[in-house]
This record gives C-alpha cells, structure tokens and sequence, in this order.
C-alpha cells in the first residue's frame, strides 16, 4: 500500500497553485490552501491513514470554497468602469439621430460602427431619439423634442 506523507499534499497543493494561475477565478486557490492545511496536520501526526487525509482534504476544501462564495457574495468586488461588459447599456441616456425611420414601432440607429435595432414611437429618418433601455440586443428609445 502507498504510503501518503505530508509533502505529497504540499506537491499537491504547489500543482492547485500553478492551476490557479492559469485558470479565471479562485477556485484552485482554495484546493492549494487546503492541500497546504492537510499537509501541515500529516506532518504533525504521521500515523494518519489516506482515508482520513483525505477526508481531511475533502472538509478543508468543501469548508474553504463555501467560505469564499459567501464572502463574495457579502463583499463584491466593485469596479471603476461597471457597464464595461454591457455594451448596450453603456448607451442609455445618450442621443442618437435615426439612421433608418420608426415604422410600426421598429427602426435602427447607428452607433459609432453598429447598427442597432431601436423600438419606439413612429418617427422619420434623422429624428433625434434618446435610448431609455434596452431588452436583448434592442433599445427602447424616446423621441427627443
């Protein structure tokens, strides 16, 4: 039967670490850390078996990842530029002139280089219209007087 020491969990928890850096998130952080733990309670009581190193790693890590999703979600990170993802969203409140007229509700607006969809009261081509929303890939404008 193998025999599991302390620093094959430390190995392990260098391998989490490396994958941490090149995977999105921290989630592996949070496997290293806990490789780290079980590691160090190995290397103070030798007489260990797998089974229990194992469940040790097992708690450590279900305990270690729950702590921070509900930290997370206690303190979100918050950012300096929050609709940088949203690219719609970026424009409402913003004036835009129509690049094809409101007909039954639906016309297009042209946006730097995109074309986009725009819902709306009936107005002819170059009206000026302000983006209120939008929903899905559409904005729901007004026409600015």
């Amino acid at each position: 039967m193998i025999e599991f020491v302390f620093w094959y969990w430390w190995v392990l928890a260098f391998v989490f670490l490396i994958l941490e850096m090149l995977t999105p998130g921290f989630f592996f952080m949070w496997l290293a850390v806990s490789g780290l733990i079980t590691g160090l309670i190995v290397w103070l009581f030798p007489v260990l078996s797998l089974n229990i190193q194992v469940f040790i790693f097992s708690i450590f890590s279900v305990l270690a990842v729950t702590a921070w999703k509900f930290y997370g979600k206690k303190y979100p990170t918050e950012s300096d530029q929050p609709l940088l993802n949203k690219r719609g969203a970026q424009y409402i409140g913003r004036v835009f002139n129509l690049h094809e007229p409101i007909i039954n509700g639906q016309g297009k607006i042209k946006v730097d280089d995109s074309i986009w969809k725009v819902h709306g009261e009936d107005c002819e081509i170059s009206t000026k219209v302000k983006v209120i929303a939008i929903r899905g890939t559409v904005f729901d404008v007004e026409k600015v007087v």
